[in-house]
């Protein structure tokens, strides 16, 4: 197996949701990975509801509500979105 035929057929993702902190998906091969939202600026207008309302693509995930996505791989190899900054900590 090459390493594209592993990357776009046991890590394609077949669930994907979001909580009010985290970004999961559920992978063809029983795998679950999770990152932190705020990786993602282009997600942070949206509500819980569009937040969930999530296209899986072959190698990725899709919001049409902000019309961006992200790929599986880029999730596995912690590669934050330009701008992102973790947010301050509560006092």
């Amino acid at each position: 197996m090459t390493s594209l035929a592993f990357e776009t057929d046991e890590m394609r993702p077949v669930k994907a949701w979001c909580t009010a902190d985290e970004v999961h998906v559920g992978l063809a091969d029983g795998r679950s990975i999770a990152t932190p939202l705020w990786w993602y600026p282009f997600l942070g207008g949206l509500s819980q509801t569009e937040l969930n309302e999530i296209e899986l693509m072959y190698e990725g995930i899709w919001w049409p509500a902000a019309d961006e996505g992200i790929s599986v791989k880029s999730m596995f190899l912690g590669l934050k979105s330009p701008g992102a900054k973790r947010p301050r900590a509560a006092a």
